[in-house]
């Protein structure tokens, strides 16, 4: 008996395009495209896996909901709801087919913050032929520390390039114990407020979870040293953007650059946004041309194969945590 999949909607352009190579590469399914509330509560009562966002009334109607395929490598805040997570239904993500991306992102601000090309582009749309004075200039990245908090995959292609610059690297991370190559050492959380004051940069790859959420906030920032410079590339929910802009404007941090805030889009009237010595970027660090949705349709055809064998899905969330 053939399982059946069911694209939740809406459903984006890549669904006409991923269902005819699904059924040629992966036989045995059959594929359903509703697109009301009622077509896809029928669609559901017999459905072994689904590709989307839930919620209570569809996640009630989905009895025999074996599998889910979150449509993010982090989803937004509210995707794993208590039905949900109480549901049999085992859910995979989309991560690690960002790293390399949001690595290069990562090392770019990095690379800013030492150069200081988002000051010097500043002066040149004023056409200000300015040079900066000291402090300015002064990082050695052979002589700095770069802090990780949160060591998958990002984090780990993040460390591999940090290393490659000939930074001394430190990782914190809540699930993982072996140490990667290109980390000098490795801490679990509950030493992330003793290894602050020991980074000159502190980067955030840390999903948004229950434990995380408002994780950054003023006593975290006062445990930085005063020329360390703060990046969040992660989720916003984990970072407190009002104590942020505090720390930069009382010069506890010396700068932030941020991909990923605590509101989206960030308010036109935020103080952020004149923040000294800030990068802000619009959540667009993932981006990466074509190539990605072939490496999200990867990930769905192997599950494929792996649901209808019976073997384990790759990219399994804690739900209760949410990653």
């Amino acid at each position: 008996m053939a399982n059946k999949f069911v694209f939740l909607p809406p459903q984006s352009s890549l669904v006409s395009r991923w269902i005819p190579r699904l059924l040629d590469s992966a036989p045995g399914w059959t594929i359903a495209t509703p697109e009301s509330t009622d077509d896809t509560k029928r669609e559901l009562a017999d459905a072994d896996a689904a590709f989307g966002t839930m919620n209570p009334e569809l996640i009630a109607a989905a009895r025999k909901l074996r599998w889910l395929q979150a449509p993010a490598a982090a989803p937004d805040a509210g995707y794993y709801f208590d039905e949900l997570i109480a549901h049999p239904t085992k859910v995979t993500n989309f991560r690690e087919i960002y790293n390399d991306h949001i690595s290069v992102q990562i090392l770019t601000y990095i690379l800013s913050f030492t150069k200081h090309t988002h000051l010097y582009r500043d002066y040149q749309s004023e056409r200000d032929w300015h040079k900066l004075d000291a402090p300015n200039h002064e990082i050695f990245l052979p002589e700095s520390t770069v802090l990780i908090v949160g060591v998958g995959g990002i984090g780990t292609e993040t460390a591999k390039l940090c290393k490659a610059l000939g930074m001394h690297v430190l990782g914190i991370d809540a699930r993982r114990e072996d140490k990667p190559e290109w980390v000098d050492d490795m801490f679990g959380p509950e030493q992330l407020d003793a290894q602050l004051p020991n980074a000159d940069f502190v980067v955030l790859t840390i999903p948004h979870t229950p434990s995380t959420e408002g994780l950054f906030n003023a006593s975290k920032f006062a445990l930085m040293k005063d020329s360390a410079l703060f990046i969040n590339i992660g989720r916003g929910m984990t970072t407190k953007l009002d104590d942020l802009n505090d720390a930069l404007r009382s010069g506890g941090i010396a700068g932030a650059a941020l991909d990923v805030y605590e509101i989206e889009p960030l308010p036109a009237d935020h103080p952020l946004w004149d923040a000294p010595n800030t990068i802000l970027t619009p959540h667009i660090a993932a981006q990466g041309g074509r190539h990605l949705e072939e490496r999200r349709f990867e990930i769905v055809l192997e599950n494929f194969r792996h649901f209808a064998a019976g073997e384990p899905l790759r990219n399994e969330v804690d739900k209760a945590n949410w990653f």
